[in-house]
C-alpha cells in the first residue's frame, strides 16, 4: 500500500469520525431542546388565532422554558388546537385553572406559548388534559392603534401651535391679557384697590372694638379664645407629667 493511499484512508477516517461527532452533538442539542431525553407529559389548549405560533416554539411557565409546542391542528373555522410537550418535573406546579397565552421573546422575536400560574388550591393537571387560553393581541391591531394615536397627537400639536400664534399676536382673551398693557395696568390698579379696601376694613374693625356698644362682644370673644388656650396648655402639662412619670419608672 503506497503512502498516498494510506494518507487518504486516514483523512477519510477522520472525516467520518468528525461527521459522526457533529451528528451526535446535533442530535443531543436538538433532543435537549425538544425534550427527547427527558420525561414529558402532554397538554392541549385551543385558540381562535395562534398569531404566528409554530411547532417547536418554546413553552414558558413562570418565565422559564419548560417545554415545546408539539403540534398545531385546525379543528374548524374558529378553533385551532395546540399540543404541548412539558417536562414531567414541572407537572406538579401546573394547575387545572392555568391559562395559555401567546407572547413573543421580543418586539419582533419568535412566538412563545406562556402558561400562567394558577390557584394553589386547584388540582394538578393530568397528562393530555386541555387547559384554558387567552387570545393573543394581534400586532396589526397594536400598530393600527398607534397610528390613530399618532394622528391625534399631530392634530393636537397643530391646534396648540395655532393657539400660541394667536396668543403671541394678541388675539383672544389670553392674548389680550398678555399683550395689552392697558389691561395689565387695570389689573394692577384693581389689586391696589383691593389692598386699600382690606386696609380700610381692618381699620373699621379696630374702631368697632373700641365702640362701647360692641366692646362687650369683642371682650367676650377674647376671653373665650384665652380660655381655650389655657385649656390646651393644661392638657399639654398633664400629658408631660404623665410622660415624665413613665420615664422615671423605667
Amino acid at each position: 500500500m503506497d503512502t498516498h493511499t494510506q494518507k487518504f484512508k486516514i483523512w477519510l477516517g477522520l472525516f467520518i469520525v468528525g461527521g459522526l461527532a457533529l451528528f451526535i452533538i446535533a442530535i443531543f442539542f436538538i433532543g435537549r431542546q425538544k425534550n427527547l431525553f427527558n420525561p414529558v407529559f402532554r397538554l392541549t389548549t385551543t385558540f381562535y388565532n395562534v398569531s404566528g405560533l409554530q411547532v417547536g416554539n418554546n413553552v414558558r411557565f413562570s418565565g422559564i422554558d419548560v417545554g415545546t409546542v408539539d403540534n398545531i391542528e385546525i379543528i374548524n373555522d374558529s378553533t385551532v388546537r395546540v399540543g404541548m410537550l412539558i417536562r414531567k418535573n414541572v407537572q406538579r406546579f401546573i394547575r387545572t385553572d392555568c391559562e395559555a397565552g401567546i407572547g413573543s421573546t421580543g418586539i419582533i422575536g419568535d412566538r412563545v406559548l406562556i402558561i400562567s400560574q394558577g390557584n394553589s388550591d386547584a388540582p394538578v393537571v393530568k397528562d393530555g388534559q386541555p387547559i384554558g387560553s387567552k387570545e393573543p393581541v394581534e400586532m396589526d391591531a397594536i400598530m393600527a392603534s398607534l397610528r390613530v394615536t399618532a394622528y391625534n397627537a399631530e392634530i393636537i400639536s397643530d391646534e396648540l401651535a395655532q393657539i400660541m400664534i394667536k396668543v403671541n399676536s394678541g388675539q383672544g382673551t389670553i392674548g389680550r391679557l398678555i399683550q395689552d398693557t392697558a389691561i395689565a395696568e387695570n389689573l394692577s390698579q384693581t389689586m391696589v384697590n383691593i389692598r386699600k379696601s382690606s386696609k380700610g376694613l381692618n381699620e373699621d374693625m379696630n374702631a368697632a372694638k373700641h365702640n362701647f356698644l360692641l366692646r362687650g362682644y369683642f371682650n367676650k370673644k377674647a376671653k373665650a379664645e384665652q380660655a381655650k388656650k389655657d385649656s390646651l396648655e393644661k392638657v399639654k402639662a398633664k400629658e408631660q407629667k404623665r410622660i415624665d412619670k413613665e420615664n422615671k419608672k423605667k
